[in-house]
């Protein structure tokens, strides 16, 4: 069961990825794309048993920033343009091409380089621990962060209430 899902998570993320790459006529469409790659990843992460990275993967990735992207999109109204018409199929094919030459070159130097995985806390990842991670050691940098998004959503509602007014 774990081996079918694995599977069917990673063939999401590789088909979602090239839907990215490959939707050059429609931007919403290959925002789509990106949204199933994005989720098919969190899959794998909850599948990894790090939950939490799954979690902000969908919240942050597949949520905050693929909605950034569409209302980017819709905001300046992107029309498919012609692009060459004549040399995508020829384009497509090159670029798989070297994608495919590519990931047998990344295989081979994986499997030489292949190194056992040295053994972890089982502590290690946890939300506890990020947790007391991020309150301790970086808490001046989060304490920032939060001033900064804090300046940004006043920014953002001055110049909302200025458009209104």
């Amino acid at each position: 069961m774990e081996a079918a899902l694995f599977y069917i998570f990673s063939g999401a993320a590789i088909a979602g990825g090239a839907g990215v790459v490959l939707n050059l006529r429609n931007a919403v469409s290959a925002a789509m794309c990106l949204v199933v790659s994005m989720l098919a990843l969190a899959g794998l992460f909850v599948m990894l048993h790090a939950e939490f990275i799954g979690l902000i993967q969908v919240l942050v990735y597949a949520g905050a920033i693929v909605v950034l992207f569409l209302f980017v999109i819709m905001l300046l109204n992107l029309k498919a343009d012609n692009m060459g018409a004549e040399n995508q199929p020829t384009l497509k094919i090159l670029g798989t091409l070297i994608a495919g030459a590519a990931t047998v070159k990344l295989a081979s130097m994986v499997a030489v380089l292949a190194t056992p995985w040295p053994e972890v806390d089982p502590s290690f990842g946890t939300t506890r621990e990020i947790g007391r991670i991020l309150y301790t050691d970086y808490l001046l940098p989060f304490e920032i962060t939060g001033v900064l998004l804090l300046a940004a959503i006043v920014g953002a509602v001055t110049l909302a209430k200025k458009r209104l007014d």
